[in-house]
């Protein structure tokens, strides 16, 4: 060990011995006689053989042009034939002309051809120091390629190489060493090795005088001691402290990176951790980071400063300043790794609230932020992480960001880098815009349209994180009218196609916090929201709270939808002009516009209801088309154009109305109930084709607002508020009507001829006369909500419908024993007026046939 720099012979004395050698040695083989060489290779005499080999050899050791004509010379065949030759001299001849040409990559190719790695393994079992030597140097230079490795595996090939680990020998140690740790960089091979007690050899090797051997057997350990068991072994046998003689001899400096790396490993075994702090391992990896001058001792260093902050010893690294090192260390150093190697280190750290407080103290987040203006891609995506755990849940760190500008450079970072960089950049944003000043920067700097290109991603937390970024801006009013400018409301409605639930799962959270206002809500339901969301709640597997709660959401703009998928409006559901009954639908049916639907021809299906007052604002949600506005006008007597509100098919449901009738329509009672014997689904061509469609005031409908609000809001009490609208309701739909002459009742047969006299299937509210339970529901709970009275409208079975009202004992004589407003339908069929407390036989029967 006194002469580390030691020169290892690369060949030996072969043939001093020989006569033969002597005989042969004045013959010079040219190139141009090569092939003659080659030749003799096939000579049944051992010493025409020997000869040949040597001249080969010769030959081949001038350069990689010839070892590339032998091969095409044809010498690879009978040379690996010879490998396995009875005669130990020509044995011994191949083996070492075929270890000098193994070294050629065209060798390495042809070979690849030849069934020689049984041979070559097998010469390793005799007792022959020089068929040794170039038997393993040939399978140095061949394990470097995959199917090799797997041919010396499969012969067999470790065993022995293992045991010539302990050749006397130092090329055959060296050479056996360089195979055995091709090998071991395959996990399974590593398991394998360890089984074969290499540690034992592998750490005597550790004591070589020769610098090579010692740097490969560091290097193999640094391979096979990332298996738990072999650390475990590593320690028993004193492996630690061979490491720790190492690392603290400066004679050893050439050694000391390799040696770190194996320390790296050791760390990850709390036992083995324990016996390095025991040793004052961790003072001297702080030793290696103020006193070296080499990156990679630098950065290895610092890799185990971070697996032991890994394994929350915070305290112990505090207790050395750490953090004040590092911040040090990364203001100082120029090469890339060193500094992305700290910032993971800073990243790690963090969730530790003393060490992401003394990063701030010590200046490390403007040091970190300056890095992501680096052309390193590596370099930024540890700059990004840091900065993300260095504002995770701290307010000052976020602050500190802010104001060195990260929060710009985060931006910018979030097109067109990597998806790690993107996550990092997006969560690091996240964190930041708790705070208004800083969330008001981020969208004044463009935040809301970098993060629209994020929303495409692929990359699962790309997509979550820019998710979470965007409902961290969504406190701000500004940020949907952003988005939707950005274009970001297609990729953000396409993320509902996700099968990764998480992302799922914050799509419809984002979907919900940006369908809050009724103009976004407009433009994501014409996006094709609705249905994807009544996918997903019918899957499942997909579904989920807050996939209920996004459809909830976008159906509160789409009032005529929620009713026709839910059959319940909330007394906060406030019908205004615009809406429209289409009956009970199913979630699977498809939505049509009110406009499309004035324009099919008059059909012998269920009449459609909607309500134009001329007074109200309509519900503004459109059908997905390119030419739907978001925005849909006040409909007034200047302004024409429906509200696009979505409706369903209903086909063959068991609430269709009675047959049309083609007659003219009168508005007498019937004594009798037409019969109509069309088919089914007849279409009457009578529906005007490709002109315009408007949907006229209801003037009737105007008179009845303009009366509720003379007769009905003056009075004091609210339940005489709500009978006496139940009675105008009836009154002006056919009047009280009993229950035994219920069936008599013409409603059906009115529509019917509304339709043909109409022309459409389209029916204003105001012109019905006589309405079922249905259209009186509706109607009462439109004029309720026009004189901000509460009332719910709920569907039942076969046409029924009825209203939900709250009454305080106050407002009911029936309820006197109770403090708590208590529920009642409101009776507009059999006695108008009448209050029926919820779940009572009474109400049962109402609400059936």
């Amino acid at each position: 060990m006194s002469n580390r720099r030691t020169e290892m012979k690369v060949t030996k004395e072969i043939d001093s011995s020989t006569n033969e050698m002597a005989q042969f040695s004045p013959l010079h083989i040219e190139s141009k006689t090569a092939a003659t060489a080659v030749l003799l290779l096939n000579s049944v005499e051992e010493h025409i053989l020997v000869k040949a080999c040597n001249g080969i050899r010769i030959f081949a050791e001038k350069g990689e042009e010839n070892k590339v004509s032998l091969v095409g010379l044809g010498a690879l065949d009978p040379l690996c034939q010879l490998i396995a030759h009875s005669n130990v001299l020509v044995r011994r001849k191949a083996i070492i002309t075929l270890g000098t040409m193994a070294t050629s990559s065209e060798v390495k190719n042809a070979l690849k051809e030849i069934e020689v790695i049984p041979s070559i393994v097998d010469s390793l079992s005799l007792e022959d120091v020089v068929v040794h030597e170039f038997a393993t140097l040939c399978l140095a230079s061949l394990s470097v390629d995959y199917d090799f490795k797997a041919k010396i595996i499969d012969s067999k090939g470790l065993p022995p190489l293992v045991q010539l680990l302990s050749s006397p020998d130092n090329d055959v140690q060296k050479n056996s060493l360089e195979v055995i740790y091709n090998l071991v960089q395959d996990q399974e091979t590593s398991q394998e090795v360890h089984k074969l007690g290499v540690l034992h050899s592998l750490l005597d090797l550790l004591k070589s005088e020769f610098p090579v051997i010692q740097h490969l057997a560091l290097k193999t350990l640094q391979y096979i001691t990332t298996e738990e068991k072999t650390l475990i072994t590593f320690r028993e046998q004193q492996g630690l402290e061979k490491l720790m003689d190492i690392l603290s001899n400066a004679d050893f400096t050439d050694l000391h990176v390799e040696a770190l790396q194996v320390f790296f490993n050791c760390l990850s075994d709390s036992e083995s951790e324990q016996e390095i702090h025991q040793n004052g391992g961790l003072e001297r990896l702080i030793e290696f980071i103020l006193t070296s001058t080499e990156p990679e001792i630098h950065f290895i260093a610092i890799k185990c400063i971070t697996r032991v902050a890994e394994k929350s010893d915070s305290p112990k690294l505090k207790k050395h300043n750490v953090e004040e090192i590092l911040v040090n260390l990364l203001s100082a150093a120029e090469d890339n790794i060193v500094k992305a190697a700290i910032c993971e280190a800073v990243k790690v750290m963090s969730p530790n609230q003393a060490s992401k407080d003394c990063f701030r103290d010590r200046g490390a987040i403007p040091e970190i932020v300056k890095l992501l203006n680096s052309e390193n891609v590596g370099l930024k995506e540890e700059a990004t992480r840091a900065l993300c755990g260095l504002t995770n849940s701290s307010n000052l760190n976020a602050l500190a960001v802010f104001e060195a500008g990260g929060h710009k450079k985060l931006i910018s970072q979030l097109c067109g880098g990597g998806p790690a960089i993107v996550a990092n950049s997006a969560a690091a944003l996240c964190n930041m815009a708790e705070q208004k000043v800083i969330r008001c920067s981020i969208l004044s700097h463009g935040g809301i349209q970098a993060l629209v290109e994020p929303l495409n991603s692929t990359s699962t937390q790309v997509l979550v994180n820019t998710l979470h970024c965007l409902l961290a801006l969504a406190c701000e009013t500004k940020t949907r009218t952003q988005l939707q400018s950005a274009g970001g409301l297609q990729p953000l409605v396409n993320l509902l196609r996700s099968n990764d639930k998480e992302v799922l799962q914050n799509a419809c959270i984002a979907i919900k916090t940006f369908a809050s206002d009724e103009p976004t809500a407009a433009q994501i339901y014409q996006l094709g929201a609705m249905e994807m969301l009544q996918d997903i709640n019918q899957s499942q597997n997909r579904r989920s709270r807050f996939s209920k709660m996004a459809l909830i959401t976008l159906l509160n703009f789409n009032l005529p939808v929620k009713y026709a998928l839910m059959g319940h409006l909330a007394s906060t559901d406030k019908i205004t002009d615009g809406f429209y009954d289409v009956g009970k639908v199913q979630a699977v049916d498809k939505i049509l516009t009110l406009e499309e639907l004035s324009k099919q021809p008059v059909n012998n299906r269920r009449p459609i209801i909607f309500i134009n007052s001329g007074v109200g604002k309509p519900v503004t949600i459109n059908e997905g088309r390119e030419d739907a506005s978001p925005e849909m006008p006040t409909s007034n007597k200047k302004s024409k154009k429906t509200p696009k509100k979505p409706v369903t098919k209903y086909e063959g449901r068991e609430d269709a109305s009675p047959e049309i009738s083609t007659s003219k329509t009168s508005q007498k009672t019937p004594k009798k109930k037409k019969e109509d014997n069309s088919p089914k689904d007849m279409v009457f061509p009578l529906s005007p084709k490709d002109t315009p469609w408007e949907m006229k005031d209801d003037t009737t409908l105007q008179g009845l607002v303009k009366e509720v609000e003379e007769s009905i809001l003056s009075l004091d009490d609210e339940r005489e508020k709500f009978a006496a609208l139940a009675r105008l309701v009836s009154e002006v739909m056919g009047g009280e009507v009993q229950m035994e002459k219920l069936h008599e009742f013409p409603w059906g047969l009115h529509l019917s001829e509304l339709k043909v006299e109409l022309q459409s299937n389209l029916i204003p509210i105001g012109l019905v006369r006589y309405g079922f339970f249905c259209h009186r529901a509706l109607l009462f709970k439109f004029l309720a909500d026009s004189i901000r009275l509460n009332c719910t409208l709920n569907r039942g079975e076969y046409n029924r419908a009825w209203n939900e009202v709250l009454l305080s004992p106050g407002d009911s004589s029936n309820d006197a024993s109770s403090s708590e407003p208590a529920g009642y339908i409101v009776d507009l069929m059999h006695q108008p007026g009448r209050m029926l407390a919820v779940n009572t036989p009474a109400t049962v029967q109402y609400q059936s046939i």
